[in-house]
């Protein structure tokens, strides 16, 4: 990596390590506490960074992970990213760590890691115990999600063409819609945000990475039906202003799992564990118990 890499960014890195894995080195970082291991799952564009602020603010032992293809995480190309792929890569960094029960929270691109994870559950094809799921502003639903038109090009035939146009200037005026009014995003953000989706030319592959969103359309009946069946506890934690996965989307959600504890982040956008770290790291306290 650069060095001319935000200092933020270089000290997230230097607390964490890289793991090998079948699919190429991932970037893990730990933190110590109390009980099974709460592990974070991040959204596309962004990485495990998103969550940096949380972490501290919760006495669990926490592990968040870049999904291959994001952030420091190995970026190969050509390569098929896919849900599936991230689920596996997931197991087998949790295998390779020891831990054997966890509790996750998911968002965005990560709820739909999180929801193949109860499809699995129920199939009892899981190396480890999933003991509770938390699912923030993901557009699991896509018939109810509001995509943004940058998505709507990446995923059309033009796609390779608009991320060879990516640029920090074009990055931080379409992530900037993301954020809530009461919560802009601040420009320290924008830049360090920039440089994780723009490290070893990540951006190049944006059409790649939001492949998943094909993913949410075609296995809709296995993802919804494991939100509807799974037996573990389901926990919802929603900024109410996002312009993407909507309140539409969390009506659908909450239609499919009507006893799923809720909570709602009324004053915040896309990214809420960004916006306001502590009111998202209190409700995953609360969901999780």
């Amino acid at each position: 990596m650069s060095s001319a890499m935000p200092e933020s960014v270089a000290s997230w890195r230097d607390g964490g390590r890289w793991l090998a894995t079948s699919a190429g080195r991932i970037f893990v970082r730990e933190t110590d506490g109390d009980g099974s291991v709460v592990v974070f799952l991040h959204g596309y564009p962004s990485s495990g960074y998103d969550f940096r602020q949380v972490l501290d603010r919760l006495d669990r032992a926490t592990l968040t992970l870049d999904f291959l293809g994001f952030g420091l995480s190995d970026k190969p190309r050509p390569h098929r990213y896919t849900i599936f792929e991230h689920t596996d890569v997931l197991a087998e960094v949790l295998g390779r760590l020891g831990h054997r029960e966890v509790d996750v929270v998911a968002h965005d691109m990560g709820t739909s890691v999180a929801t193949e994870l109860m499809a699995r559950d129920r199939a009892s094809a899981l190396p480890f115990t999933l003991r509770r799921v938390v699912l923030s502003n993901g557009g699991l639903i896509v018939s109810r999600a509001s995509l943004r038109p940058i998505q709507k090009v990446l995923l059309s035939p033009l796609g390779p063409v608009a991320a060879s146009l990516a640029n920090p200037t074009l990055f931080r005026r379409e992530f900037a819609r993301l954020f809530s009014p009461g919560h802009p995003l601040r420009s320290e953000e924008a830049v360090a945000q920039w440089a994780l989706v723009s490290n070893a030319d990540g951006h190049r592959i944006a059409h790649l990475l939001c492949a998943y969103v094909r993913e949410r359309v075609r296995y809709a009946e296995r993802w919804h039906g494991a939100i509807r069946d799974w037996d573990g506890e389901l926990g919802l934690l929603w900024g109410l202003r996002d312009p993407v996965a909507t309140t539409n989307v969390l009506d659908g959600l909450r239609e499919l799992r009507p006893a799923a504890r809720v909570v709602e982040l009324p004053q915040l956008g896309h990214y809420p564990q960004v916006e306001d770290p502590s009111a998202f790291a209190d409700g995953v306290g609360e969901l999780l118990g």
